[in-house]
């Protein structure tokens, strides 16, 4: 199913500033928040279809990517990217961008909505940047790597809690065990009584007594993991691709960040590349130039058989259909150019030099160029004198 236009959701056009995509984001989620609308389902999707979207234009490198290769760029096939507008809860839309509605949740007590409670939630891990090298072969089919990460991860004595033990926690005395403090705000639309997040508990409810002695009442603790990455074919050099919750664990419960990972695309011996297309240099000697022949190339995977016609000239292009590099966005393939060069020997013995010197006096071997075939312009003044 293809999936909405980001700037057609917040209908702004590609090139609005970050003013006008905050602006249009929050008319959105003002309209179809699901404490205005309660129990509409196609107002909920709406709401969050408007928070991807935001997520993804609000932010330069997101944005950038989204721009150049569409959906694949922020939310590609393999795990990576993952929310989708299917994916994503209230809870992280709430968590993301509370600063535009100017909290968590502020419609809980101005529309009559539920108070949204996270759970026991600590502060969020922060998130981890990876580089992964690909070959172009590993490009062309996908590939699984396993990859060991040292990162922060959630302390296994507490686990993760940063209690000593279950009975080492105590109600917050701030919010009382809700998690949220109210507060009176000024907004556009006039004054409304708010929920924001306990600075105290971090909306958590609660507040540590003794705190567990090997993290010191962090709830992390330096550590490694292995993590498989399924890395979709077709990705480019520099593409940037997330992994949610693959991040440093969060203090103290609080949920791990992401993993991004930047794909570098290693130099390859026989190809090189252009967007899905791949380029081959062919040389051939003169003969076969000259008198023709079937040459076998090269591709990433096997060999292809091309006939190279008799009078080639050095500099022709052959282009082979679907033997380039998958598209990211859709089934289709790239080409493979390949390109003909006639190679010019350099040592040459008496006997060949005494062949060469009788074969440049003859008449067939001197450059005759546009003699066989009229030029583009020369065909197009005879179409139009016509």
């Amino acid at each position: 199913m293809t999936k909405k236009d980001y700037y057609d959701i917040l209908s702004v056009p590609k090139g609005a500033d970050a003013d006008t995509i905050k602006k249009a984001y929050r008319k959105m989620a003002m309209q179809y928040h699901p404490d205005k609308n309660p129990g509409n389902k196609e107002a909920e999707n709406k709401f969050k279809e408007a928070a991807e979207a935001y997520e993804v234009l609000s932010d330069g490198d997101k944005r950038a990517r989204y721009d150049r290769y569409g959906h694949a760029g922020v939310d590609p096939n393999g795990g990576f990217g993952g929310r989708g507008a299917g994916g994503m809860n209230m809870e992280d839309i709430f968590e993301n961008f509370g600063d535009i509605f100017g909290d968590g949740s502020p419609f809980g007590s101005f529309f009559g909505g539920s108070q949204r409670s996270k759970g026991g939630m600590g502060q969020k891990g922060t998130n981890l940047r990876i580089k992964v090298s690909l070959s172009l072969e590993e490009i062309a089919t996908g590939i699984t790597k396993k990859i060991k990460v040292k990162k922060q991860i959630a302390c296994k004595t507490c686990h993760g809690s940063g209690s000593k033990d279950t009975k080492s926690t105590k109600s917050c005395g701030t919010c009382h065990g809700s998690g949220y403090v109210r507060q009176i705000k000024n907004t556009f639309l006039g004054q409304m009584q708010t929920s924001t997040t306990c600075p105290t508990c971090n909306g958590s409810g609660q507040t540590i007594v003794n705190s567990c002695s090997h993290c010191r009442g962090s709830g992390i603790e330096m550590g490694e993991e292995t993590i498989d990455m399924q890395i979709p074919a077709g990705v480019a050099d520099d593409m940037q691709l997330s992994m949610r919750g693959k991040g440093n664990a969060g203090s103290n419960g609080g949920p791990a960040g992401d993993l991004l990972i930047s794909i570098e695309q290693k130099p390859h011996n026989t190809f090189t590349r252009d967007g899905s297309n791949l380029h081959f240099d062919l040389f051939v000697n003169f003969a076969d130039a000259a008198l023709g022949d079937s040459l076998e190339i090269p591709t990433l995977n096997s060999t292809v058989k091309i006939k190279i016609p008799a009078g080639s000239q050095s500099g022709k292009t052959f282009r082979l259909k679907g033997i380039g590099l998958p598209s990211i966005q859709s089934y289709e393939k790239g080409d493979l150019l390949v390109h003909l060069n006639v190679w010019t020997p350099k040592n040459l013995s008496d006997e060949e030099k005494s062949v060469l010197h009788k074969m440049k006096t003859w008449n067939n071997f001197k450059p005759h160029p546009g003699s066989e075939e009229k030029g583009f312009f020369d065909r197009m003044k005879e179409f139009f004198n016509a």
